[in-house]
């Protein structure tokens, strides 16, 4: 949804089209609502609870997902509500002159360049703002949509202080075996065909070709 956007924000505001600003309103809701959804919890519920939120209020459930109104200093207090009057300008520019979610009078005249402009960069400086303080957040790796390489800090300590041994059974099952610092064995029943398809495709293949038949035929000869 974000490439999306972003590539009809792109689009639009080259056309000197006023549905960039729609766009422009749309990543931010968009990035907002992903950063809601990573820290989101039964325990923490950090969802909008009226049936329609507003972008503003996406933006201050965002704030409060990366604890940002936490932060007692006065002027970057200022900052965050600063970005909270963008997103409301963004948020009524969009519905006094967005082409695309509310419609337009088709007779109004075009916004002037600098407009759109103010819109898109508006956009740009509140998800810059966010993004930052999502980079600097600790996620939780349970539910996170982060790739592996996002938690790098606990994949060190992980590598560092777990073994790993593997297991076969009489029936070729295989389980690998994590051995944790304080003794205990943590296993995992996966079969290899899975393992190497999830991890290494092309060791997948290769895999897959030294167990044909003919291959195999060949080797030993």
């Amino acid at each position: 949804m974000l490439q999306q956007n972003l590539e009809a924000l792109e689009q639009t505001l080259a056309e000197d089209n006023d549905a960039c600003i729609d766009c422009a309103k749309a990543i931010v809701e968009v990035v907002c609502r992903v950063i809601v959804e990573s820290f989101d919890s039964p325990l923490v519920p950090l969802k909008p609870k009226m049936e329609t939120p507003r972008l503003s209020d996406w933006l201050t459930a965002a704030v409060r997902a990366l604890k940002l109104g936490d932060i007692r200093d006065e002027k970057f207090k200022k900052l965050v509500s600063s970005h909270h009057k963008l997103s409301t300008a963004l948020n009524d520019l969009r519905n006094h002159a967005g082409t695309a979610s509310h419609g337009k009078d088709p007779y109004l005249e075009k916004l002037a360049i600098h407009h759109r402009r103010s819109a898109v960069l508006a956009a740009d400086a509140i998800v810059a703002f966010l993004h930052k303080a999502y980079l600097d957040a600790q996620l939780e790796p349970a539910s996170s949509r982060e790739p592996w390489e996002r938690f790098a800090s606990y994949n060190e300590q992980i590598d560092a202080q777990v073994g790993l041994a593997v297991d076969t059974d009489d029936d070729g099952h295989t389980t690998l075996q994590f051995l944790l610092p304080n003794g205990d064995t943590l296993p995992l029943a996966i079969e290899v065909s899975r393992l190497l398809y999830q991890l290494d495709r092309d060791a997948y293949i290769e895999a897959l070709n030294a167990t044909h038949p003919n291959v195999a035929k060949e080797a030993a000869e």
